[in-house]
């Protein structure tokens, strides 16, 4: 089912921000405690240009060398950049400094080079920590369990500033199916963030996606990945 159905780009903007409105009412989170990131992959500049209009301001990308040619187009635009797809340690120079926030940080080796990279530029990279929830095989991140171990380590690095947490749960037909792996992640954040370490900061959660966000903001996400709901279907 194509979740945009037939509403142009504008629409699905507004609609989406009146959902993500009335799902942090319900649950009594903070006004404005919630940032749509539109993700952005195979998605054209026309497509890209007409989503800014009707107030995005945060673009998510998954592929880098997709996403090179389209920040420098729409540089200039009232936008910040986000890097959501899996990151290899060899694409690491490419992407510290470009994009403001990296969010699939799965390794201590990978935010390593991170913070290398980001001195040889003589800049601090914010970085989210991607949990692996359920230790699926096909998904990379930390294992829960793994993190209380990882935190000095990563604590220790001056160049890069960890903001918070991103999981993708196992797919589900239900988005209410979701719900505890949301919950999971708000609370292992909450316990975490209760041995504070360096300047480690685990406000942020990255989780919820087109056919769960409101689901996700209801259980705590401060960002949500938002791609077909607002574009519509796209390949591979």
């Amino acid at each position: 089912m194509d979740l945009r159905a037939s509403a142009s780009i504008s629409e699905s903007v507004r609609l989406i921000f009146e959902r993500i409105r009335y799902a942090t009412q319900r649950s009594g989170w903070p006004d404005r405690s919630v940032c749509l990131v539109a993700a952005t992959k195979s998605v054209g500049l026309d497509q890209i240009r007409e989503g800014i209009t009707a107030g995005l301001t945060v673009l998510g990308e998954s592929r880098l060398q997709e996403a090179l040619p389209k920040i420098e187009s729409l540089r200039g635009q009232p936008i910040q950049w986000h890097f959501i797809g899996r990151l290899q340690r060899r694409k690491v120079r490419e992407v510290v400094g470009v994009f403001d926030l990296i969010h699939s940080v799965d390794s201590v080796e990978l935010a390593t080079e991170i913070d290398r990279r980001a001195q040889e530029a003589e800049l601090t990279q914010g970085v989210l920590l991607q949990v692996n929830l359920e230790a699926e095989a096909t998904k990379a991140g930390f294992l829960p369990d793994d993190l209380d171990g990882a935190m000095a380590r990563l604590g220790a690095l001056c160049h890069v500033a960890v903001k918070g947490l991103m999981a993708i749960p196992p797919p589900t037909r239900d988005p209410e199916e979701a719900r505890r792996y949301f919950r999971r992640l708000r609370e292992l954040a909450l316990r975490l963030s209760c041995k504070p370490i360096g300047t480690i900061s685990l406000k942020e959660l990255s989780m919820g996606m087109s056919n769960d966000y409101e689901v996700a903001v209801e259980e705590g996400a401060t960002l949500v990945r938002v791609g077909t709901a607002i574009f519509g279907a796209r390949g591979a």
